[in-house]
């Protein structure tokens, strides 16, 4: 089955991911692809009543959706954001817990590098909670920009060994403000790299400087954006609300996939499991691109749903 537009058709295929017997996926909530096109996915094993015992919440796969490796059972309540980032020739994960308001940088097999405190802002988190959804790395400079996107409405920005340097945001509507930011990447399509923010809570793109100062909205075709993906000189944006949104460098619409926009007002979604639709996404949470265009989306489903759209030529 086919879905798409022009140049922008993929195949798709639910059952891509072949997890072995005994093992079941929970919320799916982020999935990052390397060099060598293997594929992350982050997810909440605690979620899911099959997993009576496994409760990896970082599971690696092939391109081929062959399972490599799992570990991280520590996260299976909370595992939420994910990103991957080359830092020297070597690539590192950053994962982002909720639960654990936690966010910790590893290596691809597993092994601890860094965590990355609580800001240290005592006018902001005295009484109030914390809850980190994702990072995003800026490949020139290292900096690691933190959003917590279930707490309070903040972008907290941190050197690469960790030392907390400054803010952005602040509750709100007007230029600067946020209002869950959900996740965020680093713009390189335009010159000057750019600090795109899923401003989810007030459904737009918010466009700051890596310093923290407000550029520009997009607001046009956003539905609930979640995060980015790049694939060339394009944007590939998980939209909650039942879609995946590709825009072209000068963000605009190239091509909505799969919009299952009937699915969000059912009674009990996102967990509609019986009411879904192979040519429909039904919540996004977040995807990435391969370096063959394809693309791999894992949606917010308490028995997990991931997505491979193979690119047809």
């Amino acid at each position: 089955m086919a879905i798409g537009t022009g140049s922008h058709r993929y195949d798709v295929n639910h059952s891509w991911a072949k997890l072995p017997a005994g093992k079941a996926f929970g919320y799916t909530h982020g999935v990052c692809v390397d060099k060598k096109d293997n594929v992350y996915i982050f997810h909440q094993p605690a979620s899911n009543p099959a997993n009576t015992t496994w409760q990896d919440a970082l599971v690696v796969f092939d391109r081929d959706g062959n399972f490599k490796s799992s570990w991280g059972p520590e996260y299976a309540k909370g595992a939420h954001g994910l990103f991957l980032s080359e830092e020297g020739g070597t690539e590192y994960l950053y994962l982002s817990d909720y639960e654990l308001r936690r966010v910790a940088k590893y290596t691809l097999d597993g092994k601890h590098v860094l965590d990355f405190k609580i800001a240290p802002k005592p006018e902001i988190y005295m009484g109030e909670p914390y809850r980190p959804t994702d990072v995003a790395v800026e490949k020139i400079s290292g900096d690691v920009y933190l959003f917590d996107g279930y707490g309070q409405p903040w972008v907290h920005v941190y050197d690469k060994a960790g030392k907390y340097k400054f803010s952005i945001g602040g509750a709100g509507k007007e230029p600067g403000k946020l209002s869950g930011p959900h996740a965020g990447n680093i713009d390189y399509r335009h010159g000057e790299p750019e600090l795109y923010v899923a401003d989810r809570g007030n459904n737009r793109i918010q466009v700051f400087t890596l310093d923290g100062k407000h550029k520009r909205f997009i607001t046009d075709e956003q539905d609930m954006p979640c995060n980015f993906a790049y694939y060339k000189d394009e944007i590939y944006i998980p939209d909650l609300k039942a879609r995946v949104t590709i825009l072209d460098k000068n963000d605009k619409l190239i091509a909505h996939l799969g919009h299952g926009k009937d699915f969000p007002g059912t009674p009990g979604w996102p967990n509609i499991q019986d009411k879904l639709k192979p040519e429909l996404f039904s919540s996004p949470h977040q995807v990435r691109v391969d370096s063959h265009g394809d693309i791999y989306v894992v949606e917010w489903i308490s028995t997990g749903r991931v997505t491979k759209l193979t690119r047809l030529k």
